[in-house]
Order: structure tokens, then C-alpha cells, then sequence
């Protein structure tokens, strides 16, 4: 469990059916390091719960004030087609499991504000002809 440069225990252990998944709290205790990478926590946490990293999903890391210690959340799925299908999309892209969107933040914003001026179904009229 403990790794020369840091220690991984799980707290407020959840197994979630609903979601196909488990969930529960990750405390990383590195003494000798500024912080970890989720890449690092991702593998140790698969490793401690016998499976692969790709299934587990890290976030949400604070590192304590005057370091040492960070908290965050993991979720370990049972397969990947669930994680793909509860997965937030952007978290999937973080993990190279999904493509970014392509489309500039600009142009969403004026298609968004030309389809304000519209209504009901001409909104998709709107939408797909400048998508041309």
C-alpha cells in the first residue's frame, strides 16, 4: 500500500449499482512531494483495487496548506462501456477517452444568440444551415 514517495488510503467506500460503479474518497499522503499527477493516483488506485486504469476516474484533488496531504474522489466502473455511458463527456476527454469539441467558442456563441431570434422548429433550420 505505501509507495517510497507517497501513501493512497480510500475512505467513505460506496459501491454503486445504479451506476455500475464504486466510488469513495482518496486521501494521498506525499511527504517529500508538491503534489501528485491524477495519472499516478489513477494507477495506484487501480492497482490497490485489482484492476485497470482506465476504469478508475480521479478528481476533484485539494493538497492540504503546507502540503503533505491531498483529498479528492475516484470512481472505478465495472467496464469502460459504462464509464463511457455515466461518464461526464469531459472528464472522458481528460482521460483520451473522447474528442475535445472542435467548434470555436465564438462560433457556438452566435449560433446560440442566431438561434435566440427564431422559434420552435426553425431553430434547427437555423442551426443546420450554418453548419454548411
Amino acid at each position: 500500500m505505501s509507495d517510497s514517495s507517497f501513501t493512497i488510503r480510500t475512505r467513505k467506500f460506496k459501491s454503486n449499482r445504479l451506476l455500475c460503479r464504486r466510488q469513495m474518497v482518496v486521501d494521498v499522503i506525499h511527504p517529500d512531494r508538491a503534489s501528485l499527477s491524477k495519472k499516478e493516483i489513477r494507477e495506484k488506485v487501480a492497482q490497490l483495487y485489482k484492476t485497470t486504469p482506465d476504469l478508475v476516474f480521479c478528481f476533484g484533488f485539494h493538497t492540504n496548506f503546507g502540503g503533505g496531504k491531498s483529498s479528492g474522489f475516484a470512481l472505478i466502473y465495472d467496464t469502460l462501456d459504462f464509464a463511457k455511458k455515466f461518464e461526464p463527456r469531459y472528464r472522458l476527454t481528460r482521460q483520451g477517452l473522447a474528442e475535445p469539441k472542435k467548434t470555436a467558442r465564438k462560433q457556438r456563441k452566435e449560433r446560440k444568440n442566431r438561434m435566440k431570434k427564431v422559434r420552435g422548429t426553425k431553430k434547427a433550420a437555423v442551426k443546420d444551415a450554418k453548419k454548411k
